[in-house]
């Protein structure tokens, strides 16, 4: 039988009692009928997952009672996962966010660069998107911590916020760069992912400036949508735990 998982921050938990929002209210109830009595699991976001039994279900929100905590299907892996990769056109970049959830990826930032030429009009409205697709991708794939999703940042204003921080930095470039064999054990990195035009040359100098590795790959060419699905891979079969 499939498991029904459901989402709640951990400000909903109280006690032995959850309570679901009105989104996941909605779905509890209307898309798949799940009633009073029924059993179902609920995570909060931070790798916590409970069996429960539902209690009540009201017109906004849902009751449920906590039955006992469970290990999540899909655990998380030793590698701390940060993808950060230029907006691209379409709808292209809403697969790389779901796909970055099922890979085990922990913080994904969309970024603008030189030769970024997508423009987002409403930011806060693509923001609040990618988080849906991330939470429905979180549900599917049995992971109970929820993929955090930055702002929209530019390439330079992102080296220059992160240059403090206790993490292995990597951009990603089709020119220019050493092998991969230039990476060595990382437990916290951050991909940096280009656009379908590359990098241009100030950004690659900037990033080796700022004591960035540059890695460039070989074989075949890669169009930017499967380049961050692909690094997103490697680097869990690397460091992390796809193997």
């Amino acid at each position: 039988m499939t498991t029904r998982r459901f989402y709640a921050s951990p400000s909903q938990f109280d006690g032995g009692l959850v309570i679901l929002d009105e989104d996941e209210t909605r779905h509890l109830r209307d898309v798949l009928r799940l009633k009073a009595g029924d059993s179902a699991n609920v995570f909060d976001g931070e790798r916590r997952e409970f069996e429960c039994r539902i209690d009540a279900v009201e017109k906004r929100q849902v009751r449920l009672m906590i039955e006992n905590e469970v290990t999540p299907s899909s655990p998380e892996s030793p590698l701390d996962l940060s993808v950060a990769a230029v907006l691209l056109k379409g709808e292209k970049l809403d697969l790389v966010v779901q796909k970055a959830v099922e890979l085990g990826v922990n913080r994904f930032i969309p970024m603008t660069s030189a030769r970024c030429d997508v423009k987002v009009a409403d930011p806060s409205k693509r923001s609040a998107r990618w988080k849906r697709i991330a939470m429905e991708a979180t549900k599917q794939c049995g992971r109970a911590r929820l993929m955090q999703i930055e702002e929209v940042v530019d390439f330079r204003e992102l080296i220059d916020r992160t240059a403090g921080e206790d993490i292995t930095r990597i951009q990603f470039s089709e020119r220019d760069g050493e092998s991969f064999d230039a990476v060595e054990g990382a437990k916290k990195i951050l991909a940096l992912i280009g656009p379908e035009g590359g990098w241009d040359d100030a950004e690659i100098e900037k990033a080796s400036a700022a004591g960035i590795t540059s890695i460039t790959f070989g074989g075949r060419i890669l169009k930017a949508d499967t380049a961050a699905i692909s690094i997103a891979s490697i680097l869990q079969h690397r460091f992390g735990d796809v193997n």
